[in-house]
């Protein structure tokens, strides 16, 4: 079948992925074979582009957000059939959907109604379950005493469906950053109460705006940076739950005020072998036929080829895009 691959890692100035031939992905008990019509394409995904190469005489096949058609069942993946339309986020130690199809554990993959199209569906998985989990935790709601959240980087796509899972499934205050005047009006109509610019001095806007202390932020871009003044608007006892740390912290800022740091890697539960996030997944998916979510999917590029991956990782790379990149096969 045919992919999109690279072998070695490289800049997007030396863009690399290319169509290649590779074989047909090997079931595991728990698997389905899913066929791919559309991926989200996510800043995670560049960074391993840019920083991860193949063993030497492999190739690198990423992709872990998609909607397809379930082709193949394996005896332990109860739940689904053959012909059933399907969202995911597959598992980063395997192959990805950069692919006709791909191999992915039946615990990631929810069923997505008739309604919803692929290119929308597939912009849900990662950034659903990276802001259900970073806001959640391993609950379906906001832990007791958290009435006013700030989402730093509002308009990105873990931003976007954060604010929204706000708005539709809590009572909370919802401030969010955003610098551009584009992406502070994508922030409003997602429903956020307040957007300030991360740009500026956020702890005096938040004043201006008549909120002096939060009680969770959620940072999805930035965090080590920002520590100062995210520490500055947390009330003493809040909580900080970051998704982008890759490098050194320095958490002297935290401890004055004895904040709780959390973190959120969205393959976390499938590689402990834990249960919980094709749950989540359906619950997005009901929320989205419910009215109370939508997908976020604003560029659709068309193509399995390697001209729309590039402009897809360009997209990606520029951090001036709103909600999320989606590539239709």
């Amino acid at each position: 079948m045919q992919a999109l691959a690279y072998r070695q890692a490289h800049p997007l100035d030396a863009f690399a992925i290319e169509p290649v031939e590779v074989a047909e992905p090997r079931l595991r008990d728990a698997d389905l074979l899913v066929e791919v019509h559309a991926v989200g394409i996510n800043p995670g995904e560049a960074a391993v582009r840019r920083t991860r190469s193949a063993e030497t005489g492999g190739r690198l096949v990423l992709g872990w957000e998609f909607a397809g058609v379930v082709r193949a069942v394996g005896p332990a993946a109860a739940g689904f059939a053959v012909g059933d339309r399907v969202l995911g986020t597959g598992d980063m130690a395997r192959d990805g959907a950069w692919a006709e199809r791909v191999a992915v554990d039946h615990r990631v993959v929810a069923l997505i109604p008739d309604e919803l199209p692929f290119a929308d569906a597939a912009s849900l998985p990662i950034a659903g379950l990276t802001a259900w989990e970073a806001l959640f935790r391993e609950h379906d709601d906001l832990a007791a005493g958290i009435d006013r959240v700030l989402v730093v980087g509002g308009a990105g796509g873990v931003g976007t469906l954060a604010t929204r899972l706000l708005k539709s499934r809590t009572s909370a205050l919802v401030a969010t950053t955003a610098s551009r005047p584009e992406s502070r009006e994508w922030c409003t109509a997602m429903g956020a109460d307040v957007v300030v610019d991360h740009t500026g001095d956020v702890p005096a806007q938040l004043r201006a705006a008549g909120i002096d202390r939060v009680d969770l932020v959620l940072s999805t871009a930035g965090t080590a940076g920002n520590l100062g003044w995210i520490a500055e608007v947390l009330r003493p006892f809040g909580h900080l739950s970051a998704v982008d740390l890759t490098g050194p912290l320095d958490p002297m800022p935290l401890a004055a005020k004895s904040l709780s740091l959390h973190t959120e890697m969205v393959f976390s539960r499938i590689t402990a072998g834990l249960d919980g996030q094709g749950r989540i997944l359906a619950a997005l998916v009901q929320d989205v036929v419910a009215g109370r979510l939508r997908p976020i999917a604003t560029t659709v590029l068309d193509g399995r080829t390697a001209a729309a991956m590039l402009r897809a990782h360009e997209l990606v790379e520029s951090a001036r895009t709103v909600g999320k990149t989606v590539i239709r096969f």
